[in-house]
């Protein structure tokens, strides 16, 4: 199992008596901020930060805890509109709620590391998440910084309203990896890209949906493949060729 990210950790208290009723309008942090706390809870939601759905034993396991612990966990995350449930037959698959709450989590995640941020990426499993891995559904790591650096040097993708526009240039150049960029695009009513905040390179890598597409179509493939049961991705020898520059590393 790779490391995961120690999102935040806050020390237990009592429940806090609720503000008067003339107090000033703030964020409602505390009870987010209370649900990740938990180091199980952590875990889980680190876990499910692929964008994949897990099945409660799953989420058991990788929390360390008993089948019951994890239902109450999974629960509570549910009601929180942090997870998002999906009953298929007698089981129950669990995902993060949406595209918010991932990026709540890596920014989370980037905040905790701060002060250790290099001897925390030092270690050969974090080395591998560093590289390449999935991020809700979009390519994250030095080779997702590096396509989107990529993307936008080239032109292929130029500002717009809501995060980026892909051109004609960028429609063209991804044909050329047989990508059908053209449909998506049309398809898209909103946000076909914009930048994402990566944790490990404190740099935007792309998300959105043509960031989705783009990570599906490399592992359809056969260009990028998951390490074992990891978030990590790793490129294939087809893939070297086939994507090189597109993901270059300097």
């Amino acid at each position: 199992m790779p490391p995961l990210p120690e999102l935040i950790r806050m020390p237990t208290s009592r429940r806090a008596s609720p503000p008067p009723p003339d107090a000033p309008h703030e964020p409602r942090l505390a009870r987010v901020a209370a649900l990740v706390a938990d180091p199980s809870r952590a875990r889980m939601l680190a876990f499910l930060l692929s964008g994949e759905y897990a099945s409660a034993g799953e989420l058991a396991r990788t929390a360390s805890v008993s089948a019951a612990t994890a239902s109450a966990h999974l629960v509570k995350l549910v009601d929180a509109g942090l997870l998002a449930c999906e009953p298929r037959g007698r089981h129950r698959y669990f995902r993060i709620a949406d595209a918010d709450v991932a990026h709540a989590l890596e920014a989370l995640a980037m905040v905790a590391e701060r002060s250790s941020h290099d001897r925390a990426w030092s270690a050969p499993a974090r080395q591998r998440l560093r590289e390449a891995r999935c991020c809700y559904g979009h390519l994250a790591g030095r080779r997702g910084v590096a396509l989107f650096d990529h993307l936008r040097r080239n032109a292929w993708l130029v500002d717009a309203a809501d995060g980026y526009a892909l051109t004609e240039a960028g429609v063209a150049g991804l044909a050329g990896l047989g990508f059908d960029a053209a449909a998506l695009r049309a398809s898209a009513s909103h946000r076909l890209a914009y930048p994402c905040l990566d944790w490990s390179e404190r740099r935007d890598h792309l998300a959105g949906k043509l960031a989705s597409g783009l990570l599906d179509h490399f592992m359809e493939r056969g260009w990028l493949r998951r390490i074992g049961g990891e978030r990590a991705l790793e490129l294939t020898p087809p893939g070297r060729q086939a994507l090189a520059p597109l993901l270059a590393v300097d």
